[in-house]
């Protein structure tokens, strides 16, 4: 599945109802709100000794897509743009791969 397909299809499950500007904020909380039950799964597993359970992982992540895909879709910007621009941010950051001193220091304009 390309990732413009995946941002499409998924969106057909958004509420028709949401004017653009509850699009971006139900979107930006709904991240929020998955990755803390993704981090809850993680710290389960560090610190509680249960089994990592990769498969509610794995759908907690499934969730954060989507509310990415909304957020983009409220921006009227294809994911796969944004995706983009942040592996171009990246190989700007890090041109030789990561490097701890190039995480301490950012250059101006880095966000």
């Amino acid at each position: 599945m390309e990732i413009n397909e995946y941002q499409n299809l998924a969106m057909t499950t958004l509420n028709p109802e949401l004017s653009k500007k509850d699009v971006l904020i139900n979107s930006v909380m709904g991240l929020c709100g998955e990755s803390g039950e993704a981090i809850d799964v993680v710290k389960k597993w560090l610190a509680q000794g249960h089994e990592l359970d990769k498969e509610r992982l794995a759908k907690e992540l499934g969730d954060i897509a989507w509310y990415l895909a909304e957020a983009a879709t409220a921006l009227d910007i294809p994911l796969e743009d944004i995706l983009k621009a942040n592996i171009e941010k990246l190989k700007k950051r890090y041109p030789e791969g990561f490097e701890t001193k190039r995480s301490l220091t950012r250059l101006q304009g880095d966000l």
